[in-house]
């Protein structure tokens, strides 16, 4: 089994649909941040042919099941704002992944937190996910933050877990379970 395809997540701000071509645009003006990328796992785009190969990227690894990538839009203006990742998803386990990136003009108002809350809900409650995870660089508090205020647990630290942009580091391991979503 794969993971069901999402239509739309919608939230009291925001809008959450896949990602599309007609994106990529303002995912360039979220990617192409050297401060919005400093933690995340690839290379800051520099220009459009970047954001085109990632989005080919994407569409394979959405086709294969394992994974659905999201824009983040404000219901507002539709204005892509960042994006979420739900990703490594493992059926036996009915466990996921999650990662997420927003663009800096849009830091400190709780989008991305109503986003991360809204998509965790869906999983846990339309695809009867049981755990979803986050691995967060331990450098990186305000995402722990916000992992923590939408109520995942911090569950352990992984030393020298990956080397990526010629940095060694270290990263926190986060659990959200349904139980524990079910019980708050």
């Amino acid at each position: 089994m794969t993971l069901p395809p999402i239509t739309e997540i919608k939230t009291d701000r925001l809008l959450l649909v896949p990602v599309a071509a007609e994106h990529l645009e303002d995912l360039l003006l979220v990617n192409g941040d050297e401060q919005v990328t400093h933690f995340l796992p690839y290379e800051t785009w520099s220009d459009r042919s970047d954001a085109e190969i990632w989005l080919a990227r994407m569409n394979l690894l959405s086709q294969a099941g394992t994974c659905r990538q999201l824009v983040v839009q404000q219901r507002a203006d539709g204005r892509v704002v960042g994006s979420l990742l739900f990703f490594d998803f493992d059926e036996g386990s009915r466990r996921l992944e999650i990662g997420y990136a927003l663009g800096r003009d849009y830091w400190g108002k709780g989008l991305m937190s109503e986003a991360v809350g809204g998509a965790c809900r869906h999983a846990l409650f339309e695809w009867e996910i049981r755990r979803i995870e986050a691995e967060v660089n331990v450098a990186n508090t305000p995402s722990c933050k916000l992992l923590e205020a939408v109520g995942f647990q911090r569950e352990g630290r992984l030393r020298q877990r990956w080397t990526i942009k010629g940095r060694t580091y270290d990263t926190y391991i986060y659990g959200l379970l349904a139980d524990d979503w079910s019980a708050t």
